[in-house]
């Protein structure tokens, strides 16, 4: 759809970018959580006496259940609603995330990771449902990108939170407090979160608004497809592809950076309260949100929605390839430079293959589609960190583990093209679904 055949309507209201704000605030917390096993991992690991393999095993029980519970939260969530599948959600992993605290046992972090796993995977699939619900399709990028920062700034603000309650509390601490907070969140969510149909502060403008681009006549809600038949939809297999090839990358990133740094700069990464974290994922906040708005704008000056999002893609995907040079540097801040990079492209990706679902499906089916996804991408999570481990454990023992690094950042330069390549011949003109 070209954006000129949208109405510039102006909605009395704008409740729906208090949504966004809610939704950037779950996300925030739910990185938070997500992140916290990584940055103690330095820790950890002595503790428990971790090999990098040991700790691939505990990566891979969460990406496991996260996958699961992507499959299983799109569809519940497109069945009860955002706003109840939501709760459970978050009530779930925010114990699971406090649970960690109570763990003696590397099988025991394993179990804790698996139930933050299936909480977690509620997360997306309601967000990226509640943006279709309160926005048109020019507008959706730009509201994901600006949710999805959400992860970012949970990445920022936990290496020094996490690192601060280490130092003075113990390592328990930094479970309990950072778990709790998605309680207080929950109390904001049920209290100003309704669908737009039903919410008293919204005005009929801002519906008209929501549903401008929706054909004349035609009642958006009512329109579904069977779950089954899903995956034989060339549509839902761009976000599936897009998902599989990316999402291991951003696992890497989230889960191996401290490693890393200690690894290769020989930093202290808990002295510096995580500053060349803080910095990387300071510069993919960029990254979230200008990719989402870089298409919205490029649909606003009137391109087709599928050569904004395709053409964002390519530039995106160009942008992680110079993490590749990452084995010739030494100083560690050029090196936090190239890793920044990759990832603010690998967020600014994010935010717009997740819109390509609400682009190309109905808003009923949108939760399924992304937990479909989701399942995938948590799939190659499961793949890649099992070669980290192997690979790493290998060129330990061998003396030189930055080989092994070298290795996994060529991986992570090229994952975004070949995803880009083959997005394009499954689905040149990303054509929306006809139900």
């Amino acid at each position: 759809m070209n954006s000129t055949e949208i109405p510039d309507l102006k909605p009395a209201t704008n409740y729906r970018w208090t949504v966004v704000a809610l939704l950037f605030f779950a996300t925030t917390i739910n990185y938070i959580d997500r992140q916290v096993l990584g940055l103690l991992k330095p820790f950890l690991q002595d503790d428990f006496k971790w090999t990098e393999t040991d700790y691939s095993h505990i990566v891979m029980a969460f990406t496991t259940f996260y996958a699961a519970g992507m499959l299983a939260f799109g569809k519940i969530i497109d069945r009860i609603g955002t706003r109840i599948g939501y709760t459970i959600s978050i009530i779930l992993w925010s114990v699971a995330a406090m649970g960690h605290a109570l763990v003696k046992t590397t099988f025991g972090f394993s179990i804790a990771r698996a139930a933050l796993g299936i909480g977690e995977a509620g997360n997306f699939p309601a967000a990226i449902k509640a943006v279709a619900e309160w926005f048109p399709k020019r507008e959706r990028a730009y509201a994901t990108g600006l949710f999805n920062s959400g992860a970012n700034i949970g990445a920022i603000l936990a290496p020094a939170t996490v690192y601060w309650l280490q130092k003075n509390y113990g390592w328990q601490s930094a479970f309990i407090c950072t778990g709790a907070i998605g309680f207080i969140w929950l109390i904001a969510w049920l209290a100003f979160y309704h669908h737009p149909s039903t919410h008293k502060k919204v005005s009929a403008s801002e519906i008209a608004y929501i549903n401008s681009d929706s054909k004349a006549g035609e009642p958006v809600e009512s329109r579904t497809i069977p779950w089954v038949k899903l995956f034989t939809y060339r549509q839902a297999w761009v976000y599936i592809v897009g998902k599989f090839f990316t999402d291991p990358v951003w696992y890497f990133f989230l889960f191996w950076l401290p490693s890393y740094f200690k690894d290769k700069y020989h930093v202290d990464i808990a002295a510096s309260y995580g500053l060349p974290i803080m910095i990387v994922y300071s510069a993919t906040t960029v990254g979230s949100i200008g990719g989402g708005y870089l298409s919205s704008w490029f649909i606003k000056r009137g391109w087709p929605v599928y050569k904004a999002r395709k053409i964002s893609f390519l530039i995106f995907a160009c942008c992680v390839v110079p993490i590749i040079s990452a084995r010739f540097i030494d100083n560690i801040w050029v090196g936090v430079t190239l890793i920044s990079l990759a990832a603010a492209a690998h967020q600014a990706w994010s935010a717009n293959i997740y819109t390509t679902v609400s682009d190309m499906f109905p808003r009923k089916v949108v939760s399924s589609v992304i937990g479909i996804g989701g399942m995938a991408g948590s799939a190659g999570g499961i793949l890649f960190p099992m070669f980290i481990g192997f690979l790493l454990d290998h060129y330990k023992a061998l003396g030189n583990i930055n080989i092994g690094y070298n290795i996994i950042f060529f991986i992570c330069g090229c994952a975004y093209l070949v995803a880009w390549v083959l997005i394009h011949f499954i689905s040149p003109k990303m054509i929306p679904v006809k139900v």
